[in-house]
């Protein structure tokens, strides 16, 4: 079961506001940073109507693909925005759903998962702009959409009554020439967002906040928080995160493509992957973010293609014929 984002969200600031170091400032607003001959040592901030500044031995830039602080930084961002995003949205389970479902079609990915709250959270990939398109077209065009990719879900689709419980995700990769500057470090989206195909947006960001964690009490007790020092975090973090990447830009042309030929072969491996332990297991432990290097040689997609038999199919940690 999924537990809505915004229930883990909230949770994990609950138990970090109890911590007598740290302070929340809500309905803020990031304003621009302070320097010190060239080094970040703080940030200003709109509160409502109060200006906030707030010193700070490191300041991270945590606020996503548009990042403002990487913008304060100066450090330029290569956008790429995908010409699919995702209408999302939250339904009624008016049928039991203990399993996730995920349909992927020519040019067509529909997906569900069970969410606390006796909830079902829904993704439909649409063409990037179209979402007023399909408002306007009527809720009952949209539940037909999805009952003809999956009939059995039609109950839950009947529980959308209203566009407020939708909204749109836009897809976008970001990458920059670095992620660190004098006394300021970027994590998340805002160094390296990627295609939410590699299902690993959050877990990224996540791995860069303890990558980071781990580096900071050197930083303290050397009194040095330059770029050259920090670096060491984007040193350890950059090559899983490009790997991330161009496999998130791989899935992309498989995924949503209206080729038949290339989703003929997509639909291949998706049938090898059924039956081989070895390769699944691949996949699984880099969706997981578990592996820091490629799940696929070239002879692992032949393998996944049909066009080679796999001797060890059914071994789930066996390396196959080239790692």
């Amino acid at each position: 079961v999924v537990t809505l984002p915004n229930v883990a969200h909230h949770a994990i600031l609950s138990a970090i506001e109890r911590e007598p170091s740290v302070s929340l400032r809500y309905r803020s607003t990031f304003t621009g940073l302070q320097r010190d001959h060239g080094r970040v040592v703080g940030l200003t901030a709109r509160q409502d109507d109060t200006e906030l500044t707030i010193k700070a031995k490191v300041v991270v830039g945590a606020d996503g693909a548009f990042s403002k602080v990487r913008e304060a930084l100066q450090i330029p961002a290569e956008l790429h925005l995908y010409p699919q995003g995702y209408l999302i949205a939250l339904l009624d389970a008016a049928i039991p759903m203990e399993e996730a479902k995920y349909f992927v079609g020519k040019k067509t990915i529909l997906g569900m998962f069970p969410a606390a709250g006796n909830k079902v959270y829904a993704f439909y990939m649409i063409k990037a702009g179209s979402y007023d398109h399909v408002k306007a077209l009527g809720l009952p065009a949209l539940q037909e959409a999805w009952t003809k990719i999956d009939p059995s879900g039609e109950p839950i689709f009947r529980t959308l009554n209203d566009w407020k419980y939708t909204a749109f995700m836009p897809t976008g990769r970001v990458r920059t020439p670095t992620w660190v500057a004098d006394g300021a470090v970027l994590i998340g989206d805002a160094a390296h967002a990627m295609n939410p195909h590699a299902s690993q947006g959050r877990m990224q960001a996540m791995v860069d906040a303890m990558t980071l964690a781990g580096l900071l009490p050197d930083c303290l007790a050397t009194n040095d928080y330059s770029a050259a020092k920090l670096r060491a975090y984007e040193t350890l973090r950059r090559p899983q995160v490009t790997m991330l990447q161009k496999l998130a830009d791989e899935q992309v042309l498989f995924w949503n493509t209206a080729n038949p030929v290339i989703a003929f072969l997509r639909d291949r491996v998706f049938s090898t992957l059924d039956r081989n332990a070895r390769l699944r297991y691949r996949v699984l432990s880099t969706t997981a973010g578990l592996r820091k290097d490629p799940p696929f040689g070239m002879m692992d997609r032949l393998m996944a293609a049909g066009f080679l038999p796999d001797p060890s199919a059914s071994d789930m940690g066996g390396t196959g014929a080239v790692t």
